[in-house]
């Protein structure tokens, strides 16, 4: 224990000692330790005699010795005679300009700025660490033109204010239009500084300043990169690449340039068409690609090479939407008749063609407004105005003939191709087109029914043939047996005939009575045979013509034989007949004689009983066929 206090015995004061070493050499000798990685920035509190006691007007920053801020900071190291009671040193770190940054700095003090100019002029000053320098050179107070880049400096805080900001950076695919904020002004009728060289795409400041550039909007631009842009000098806004697709290209109007001379000729008087970077319509288009172009300084006018399509009709667009105000036609007819047709127009505008189409109208659409619309549209009412809806209708084909060549010839005053004109739906009035629909339905009923009566007929026709071709067997043996039977009455005719003669010869009333017979027989078989072949109806007319024909016949025969034999003799005779034919015996077994052997009596009394007999039954039988 006691050798512990024995040793903090002397060590407390050798500790004490080193502890106040520093404050007796600041109090009395004035040493200042700056480290390394810091600065001193001095301020003299008081002049002694002999140095200059107070600043100049307007100045806060002492470079002669004055009392106050001083310029000179000190670097890292020893000094002495930096007494406290007539210097405050302040340690500050050094300035750290981080990658991908800058620093821009503002001067709190220097010279004004010259007229006109909003950035100070750069002065050697070993990059604003040494601001003695800066100060004596001529540096100017406020923004300073110059900046720090990344890296590390010694920067005194008192006259320089360090303001940090990212670098510019052009992403790919855009470019940089750039306003600057310092430079000439633009000249009278100018909207952009012309270009002008060595400034490092802006990047030096006092160089374009000296080149003689311009204030404000800049023609020139800059591409995709990284760059050490000083933010009080210039404002860049980056937009896209000026994109002309495949099938396209861009006719150039630029507002800046020199006055160019116009190339178009004399027949051409709608405007300038010059050469390229003159101010007017290029007369070379930009062909398809990208293409670093300034937006506010030139106007690019996007104008399909390719076929072009354009619709009149209120449902359909096209992706171009240079259709897009465009709407269904409506036209009226001759007869009084109002009614919708869609149009579609193709046109082709050549390349070289394409800076006279945007040298005349500005804009593509304008072309369609201007020309495109009111042509296409008077042309097809003037066309309805002469023909009714249905001439209209059926005569499509010849009015799309006559609408492409018209359009055409309008088309190419204007250096534009018409490549062909489509009518497209037609919509005429409901009410005809319900007269037209009636009428149509009417002529296909009319025409079904005239194939179903075809076909009916046909069927008839079929039906008969089938039926024919069923009956044709029977029709052939009707007709053999037709010719049978005509035969087999020709053979009983000449039979009947044979006998009749011979009847003749032995008694004219017989043979007369055989032949009418056989007359009649054969007339009947032909009636039967008639009867077989073609209905019940020709049996019944046959039977009926064959008993009239006996009949007559019998009566014919009868009245002959009357005529032969006398009245009463016939009547004799025929009773004899009927008493043999049904056996009654004309002399009796017995014999009853009358009186004296004469005739009458009994005989009489019975011969008369049978012929009234017969009589009654004949009459009966001819009742029955009649």
């Amino acid at each position: 224990m006691a050798d512990l206090i024995f040793k903090l015995w002397w060590v407390l004061p050798v500790m004490a000692a080193l502890v106040m070493y520093k404050s007796v050499l600041r109090v009395f000798f004035g040493m200042i330790i700056v480290p390394d990685d810091r600065i001193g920035l001095v301020v003299k509190k008081f002049a002694l005699y002999g140095d200059d006691q107070r600043l100049p007007d307007g100045r806060i920053i002492a470079t002669r010795g004055e009392a106050g801020m001083q310029a000179k900071p000190l670097a890292p190291g020893l000094y002495w005679r930096m007494w406290p009671w007539q210097y405050s040193v302040t340690m500050e770190p050094f300035t750290i300009i981080e990658q991908n940054k800058l620093g821009l700095v503002k001067a709190k003090d220097g010279a004004p700025l010259d007229t006109g100019r909003v950035l100070g002029r750069p002065v050697e000053s070993d990059k604003f660490q040494d601001s003695q320098r800066f100060l004596e050179n001529g540096g100017q107070k406020g923004p300073q033109a110059a900046f720090l880049t990344p890296g590390s400096y010694r920067i005194n805080t008192f006259l320089f204010e360090i303001v940090m900001v990212p670098i510019t950076q052009i992403q790919e695919n855009k470019v940089g239009i750039v306003t600057t904020l310092d430079g000439e002004p633009l000249d009278k009728g100018e909207i952009a500084g012309d270009s002008v060289a060595g400034h490092r795409n802006y990047q030096d400041p006092m160089a374009f300043i000296h080149a003689g550039g311009k204030k404000g909007l800049q023609e020139d631009v800059i591409l995709a990169g990284t760059y050490y842009l000083n933010p009080w000098f210039v404002i860049v806004e980056q937009v896209e690449m000026m994109h002309i697709p495949i099938g396209y290209v861009g006719v150039v109007n630029s507002f800046v340039g020199p006055e160019g001379t116009d190339t178009s000729g004399d027949a051409f008087k709608h405007g300038n068409i010059v050469k390229k970077t003159q101010k007017g319509v290029w007369s070379e288009p930009l062909d398809p690609g990208k293409h670093p172009i300034n937006i506010y300084t030139h106007g690019v006018e996007v104008v399909p090479t390719t076929n072009i399509v354009l619709n009149w009709a209120n449902s359909r667009s096209e992706a171009h939407e240079l259709d897009k105000n465009l709407s269904t036609i409506s036209v009226r007819s001759s007869d009084g008749f109002t009614f919708n047709l869609d149009v579609a127009q193709i046109i082709h505008v050549p390349r070289n063609e394409a800076p006279k189409v945007i040298a005349r109208f500005g804009k593509m659409k304008n072309l369609v407004s201007q020309v495109l619309e009111p042509t296409i549209a008077n042309y097809f009412r003037n066309a309805a105005q002469k023909s009714d809806v249905i001439g209209f209708l059926t005569n499509r084909s010849q009015r799309q003939d006559d609408a492409k060549q018209h359009i055409s010839q309008v088309l190419a005053d204007y250096n534009v191709v018409g490549v062909d004109t489509l009518i497209g739906d037609i919509v005429p009035p409901e009410a005809l087109m319900k007269t037209m629909t009636d009428r149509k339905l009417a002529e296909e009923e009319r025409r079904t029914y005239e194939i179903q009566r075809s076909a009916q007929l046909e069927r008839k026709e079929f039906e008969s043939a089938k039926a024919g071709a069923d009956m044709q067997p029977e029709v052939v043996k009707s007709t053999r047996q037709v010719e049978i039977n005509t035969q087999m009455s020709a053979a009983k005719v000449a039979a009947a005939k044979g006998d009749a003669e011979s009847r003749v010869i032995n008694a004219k009333a017989d043979a007369e009575n055989r032949t009418v017979n056989a007359r009649a027989d054969a007339e009947a078989k032909t009636i039967i045979a008639k009867a077989d072949a073609q209905a019940t109806e020709v049996n019944g007319t046959a039977d009926a013509g064959r008993i009239k024909a006996i009949g007559l016949a019998e009566a014919e025969v009868t009245k002959q034989k009357t005529e032969a034999m006398g009245t009463e003799q016939y009547a004799i005779v025929r009773v004899a007949e009927a008493l043999a034919s049904n056996g009654v015996k004309l002399v009796p077994d017995i014999l009853v004689s009358g009186k004296d052997g004469g005739n009458g009596g009994m005989i009489d009394a019975l011969i008369g009983n049978e012929m009234l007999k017969k009589l009654q039954k004949e009459n009966a039988t001819t009742s029955n066929n009649n």
